[in-house]
């Protein structure tokens, strides 16, 4: 859409006769322009100026999407679609061409991308002058304050976290749009006034919004209609007064009064300009901020005649910029100050540090089971909680502190008085005790609690980066004892970060290389001792050969995401040795553990139907193992994604079964083909009645229920003569045979077997 407005052009004597004005238009909105251009084409028109036409446009904002999941990508589609135009891109190989085609406003980046990674994209980005100043939202699977780090030393300016929150990925968005529609409006501006004054040359250097000059003496000679407005003073009231009276200026800091620069553009005859941080007070005891140029003016006969003073009103311009360093620096949706804002202050409070000798902390707190709330309730209430905390945190750790929104969940409070009667550990406990007030929600109260850690400085961190990180691993510790407590960080918390950071590299490393093995434990028919199935267990070796459980990394791979990586390699290398047997003429069933994460993502009975076909193997022969609490994490999907696998001929295993919360109402409306009795119980039965009667219950429910009775954990001969007692149909544990390595077991079961 154009917007037509018109100006004027001067002729070298209706210049003069207009003194030197400057134009200053820098700061200027749209309507102030079309209003000063009006008036100054009612005032030159009387004396028959030329005309020429400016021209505007509005654009629609673009932004570019790129990540590798289709279901991510939509999801950030959706929600950025509605804010600017979209262009999404799955291969990060292509990103950069397109987005140096299309010089979006905005670029949202996923870091994990198998081809390039989003660092490596927004390196190339920045490396480059025509895409350097684009934006760029990192989207992240999960929490890494190294990612982190990473990202905002290569010049990212936020994070969206997975699973998408499509509300705070708008807000985050939109903020960032907001932010960069201003700049883009400026620069617009800048641009436009550059080739508007080489256009219009001497004139618009000349001409400004307020124009007032003055005699030798001082006293006013003319004043257009913005330096009345501005001043509040009339033409004929203006004319002949001094003009200190009619332009009151001011320090804005100390509102001392200054030397209007009329006045010393007459007494030094040269052009000067006002004094930094200037404002107006009109007559009628309005503010505006100000900035003007004066000159001296000079008659044909190099006589000093007056001078003239240029002024604007900047005030809408620092009020913009003041939004945009506000929008920058704080969180929209509490106010308070973000992860950049706070990371600039832990800075300073360091630097403070080496001279006043005194302590800091910083406190990392996380709302508890935040997700299932925000997830239950909707977002919308979600929102409502976060704000409620802030509220509350704000109140507790007072005006002298530093409360920040870092996450979706999670706030910091920096304390910059430890030693001083200030304490983290009592600021720690009263936040707590603030997280518990129950929140009021549809006349309902809903009881939180919090989490934090606490990391001191210098005791335990060197720069703002690592408190950060160590508060972090304080907080998870916290997390780990239960909850709704704080902890402090320590050595062996250090040493225990610096494990998991290893065990991850190993992990990562280890499935990169293909290098996980898998070990098999045989299940023995109670009736006749065969071994037909065996249960699939992963294992991993340490540099040395040693092998590293399963309770070490799984835990781990589920935290970080590698879980879905881990276990299709797991379900790949079951498929093989199934399909070596079968080259043996061997049926063979193998039985694959399956997280609940795995079961999360919509795909999964897809994927596993393209392992067991490209294996070459029928679908009975793998049987899928999943726990009662993997069942009730989202319990619509995976009831579906179960179905599908049951349609395919896939044995469907209900794992530690008794350890969990299902019901029996839930548990038939699974497709559920076998049923595991826990170690736990199993080991007891022959020690304690109750755990005894626990497993005589369990066996008769699933007889009821026509499922094959599996028993894991058996060690003795007692354990196997009870359970074959009591009907179970196939048992495993160390009684029988301990998990070995799949080319071991392959020899005992399988080959010798076929050559008997």
């Amino acid at each position: 859409m154009y917007v037509e407005c018109t100006i004027f052009v001067l002729n070298k004597k209706q210049l003069r006769q207009l003194l030197r004005l400057r134009f200053y238009l820098n700061n200027i909105n749209l309507d102030e322009r079309l209003i000063f251009f009006t008036y100054i084409g009612r005032y030159l028109n009387r004396h028959k100026f030329n005309s020429v036409v400016f021209l505007m446009d509005n654009e629609t904002q673009k932004v570019v999407i790129i990540d590798d999941e289709p279901t991510t990508l939509l999801l950030l589609e959706s929600a950025v679609e509605s804010l600017a135009k979209v262009v999404t891109v799955s291969q990060s190989a292509n990103a950069f061409s397109v987005i140096k085609a299309q010089l979006p406003d905005l670029v949202v980046l996923d870091i994990s991308m198998p081809e390039l990674s989003g660092f490596e994209v927004c390196k190339q980005l920045k490396a480059c002058p025509e895409t350097a100043a684009i934006p760029v939202i990192f989207v992240t699977s999960h929490s890494d304050p190294e990612n982190e780090h990473v990202a905002l030393s290569l010049g990212a300016i936020d994070f969206i976290s997975k699973p998408i929150d499509i509300g705070l990925c708008q807000m985050r968005v939109r903020n960032h749009l907001t932010i960069q529609d201003q700049k883009t409006k400026l620069a617009r501006v800048n641009h436009e006034l550059e080739a508007e004054k080489k256009q219009l040359a001497i004139t618009l250097k000349s001409i400004a919004d307020g124009v007032i000059s003055i005699n030798a003496a001082g006293d006013v000679t003319f004043i257009n209609p913005v330096a009345q407005r501005l001043t509040g003073y009339s033409e004929t009231e203006a004319l002949g007064k001094p003009i200190d009276e009619v332009m009151n200026l001011r320090d804005a800091s100390t509102n001392e009064r200054l030397l209007n620069p009329a006045l010393y553009a007459l007494e030094v005859m040269r052009p000067v300009a006002m004094s930094y941080n200037a404002t107006l007070v009109s007559r009628h005891n309005q503010v505006f901020r100000v900035e003007d140029t004066a000159s001296p003016i000079i008659d044909e006969d190099g006589q000093l005649s007056g001078a003239v003073i240029v002024f604007q009103d900047v005030s809408e311009a620092i009020e913009m910029a003041v939004k945009m360093t506000h929008l920058t620096n704080h969180d929209q949706l509490t106010g308070l100050p973000n992860r950049v804002l706070l990371h600039d202050r832990i800075v300073q409070a360091i630097t403070r540090c080496f001279t006043s000798k005194q302590s800091i902390a910083l406190l990392l707190i996380d709302i508890d089971n935040f997700k299932y709330l925000n997830d239950s309730l909707g977002h919308q209430v979600g929102d409502y909680i976060i704000a409620s905390i802030a509220k509350r945190l704000a109140k507790v750790v007072g005006e002298s502190a530093t409360l920040a929104r870092v996450g979706g969940d999670e706030f910091a409070c920096l304390l910059t008085e430890i030693g001083s009667g200030y304490s983290a550990d009592s600021i720690a406990m009263a936040c707590l005790q603030a997280g518990r007030e129950p929140i009021d929600i549809d006349g309902k109260a809903h009881q939180l609690s919090l989490s934090i850690g606490i990391s001191l400085y210098p005791q335990d961190a060197v720069n703002a980066e690592e408190m950060m990180r160590h508060a972090d691993s304080a907080m998870y510790r916290s997390k780990s004892k239960g909850k709704d407590t704080f902890s402090f960080f320590s050595k062996d918390l250090q040493h225990a970060m610096h494990h998991r950071v290893e065990m991850e590299i190993k992990l990562r490393n280890a499935i990169e290389n293909d290098s996980l093995a898998i070990y098999l434990q045989p299940k023995y028919n109670f009736d006749d001792s065969t071994v037909l199935s065996a249960e699939s267990l992963v294992r991993m070796f340490d540099e040395n050969g040693k092998v590293i459980g399963p309770d070490e990394f799984i835990p781990l791979a589920e935290e970080t995401g590698l879980i879905h990586q881990l276990g299709k390699q797991v379900l790949q290398k079951s498929c093989d040795f199934v399909a070596k047997c079968n080259e043996l003429g061997q049926d063979f069933k193998v039985a694959v553990n399956v997280a609940a994460k795995q079961l999360s993502n919509p795909g999964f009975a897809k994927e596993v139907a393209e392992i067991i076909n490209e294996a070459g193997i029928a679908a009975s022969s793998i049987e899928l193992e999943v726990t009662e609490s993997a069942l009730m994490h989202d319990f619509v999907q995976t009831r579906d994604i179960l179905n599908d696998l049951a349609s395919l001929g896939v044995t469907i295993a209900l794992d530690d079964f008794g350890t969990g919360y299902s019901s029996l109402s839930y548990l038939r409306q699974f497709p559920l083909n076998v049923l595991k009795i826990d170690r736990s119980f199993v080991i007891d039965m022959d020690k304690e009645q109750q755990a005894h009667d626990i497993v005589t219950a369990i066996v008769h429910l699933a007889l009821s229920l026509e499922l094959t009775i599996v028993a894991e954990g058996i060690e003795t001969q007692s354990h196997f003569a009870a359970l074959k007692a009591l009907g179970c149909h196939l048992g495993q544990g160390y009684f029988m045979c301990r998990p070995m390595a799949m080319a071991d077991f392959f020899t005992k079961f399988i080959d010798d077997c076929q050559v008997a």
